[in-house]
């Protein structure tokens, strides 16, 4: 199978396998979240609602996974989420990510989120549309360069 095919074939299965437990929401303002919602029933969530991630918004927020819709123009700080693993499908346009390493200026307003200026070692990726990235909880990641913009879905895998 090619590379396109069977990354299609992976991103569909995640989002279909996970979008099955909880209902519908609608994508709130840039930086809100919806509240986590128990898992009592299969959602839906139809090209019309997924379609053209131009902006930030979460899609569905349970108290064990989150799908969001993420939007890039530039590049952003160093993150490290504790209890959260990314899953990334990159739907359109590129960036350098940069994983693992040592994260450098780190603050934590947050224990649980903190934040950084640079990261020394680590990985480069050279994202582009169709690929996918999986960052395993407490692994510094940043979207380092941003050459024009980048549109990506990503499930955050939520550990207690």
């Amino acid at each position: 199978m090619a590379k396109s095919n069977s990354v299609f074939v992976f991103a569909a299965s995640v989002v279909v396998a996970t979008v099955g437990v909880v209902a519908q929401q609608p994508a709130p303002a840039r930086g809100a979240q919806p509240p986590p919602q128990a898992l009592t029933k299969s959602a839906y969530l139809g090209h019309d609602t997924v379609a053209g991630c131009t902006k930030a918004g979460t899609f569905i927020n349970t108290p064990e996974y989150l799908i969001q819709c993420s939007h890039r123009i530039g590049p952003g700080v160093v993150e490290i989420h504790i209890k959260e693993t990314d899953i990334i499908y990159v739907i359109d346009g590129a960036a350098t990510f940069v994983t693992g390493g040592t994260a450098t200026g780190v603050t934590a307003t947050n224990p649980l989120q903190p934040r950084g200026t640079g990261v020394q070692g680590g990985e480069v990726h050279q994202l582009t549309k169709g690929d996918i990235i999986a960052v395993p909880a407490g692994t510094p990641h940043w979207f380092k360069e941003v050459p024009s913009s980048v549109s990506y879905y990503v499930v955050k895998v939520l550990k207690p």
